[in-house]
């Protein structure tokens, strides 16, 4: 049975390792928003070439645009003297390029839509 949230507002996400990111619930417009990133515009132009982008690569290009619009806050982000750090594009890309956190938020987050389109394609 398909649970379903109505809920539109954002939600703390524990990516573990002391990090939160306050996240919106992942709908359709912010996938299709996505799509829009130019990163994966690029992606998906040399999809044809010899340049194409790996499986992996593709996911972690996925993800930094999907985070970049729905990431509103985070917690436990800080610099070398654990200072907190203010939430930026950059920011969200840098702390994505962290297996740990990657893993996280794709399983935690991203994985439940997807799973949910292959369920809907079977």
């Amino acid at each position: 049975m398909l649970r379903l949230n109505l809920s539109n507002e954002p939600r703390w996400l524990d990516l573990g390792h002391g990090v939160r990111l306050l996240v919106e619930p992942l709908t359709t417009a912010i996938m299709l928003a996505a799509r829009s990133d130019p990163a994966i515009v690029a992606a998906a132009v040399e999809a044809d070439s010899d340049a194409a982008h790996s499986n992996d690569d593709l996911a972690r290009i996925v993800a930094k645009a999907v985070a970049r619009i729905v990431v509103k806050d985070w917690d436990g982000i800080g610099d070398e003297d654990d200072n907190p750090l203010p939430l930026t594009p950059e920011g969200i890309d840098a702390l994505l390029e962290l297996w740990p956190i990657f893993e996280a938020f794709q399983t935690k987050y991203i994985a439940g839509a997807l799973i949910l389109e292959a369920e809907k394609n079977a």
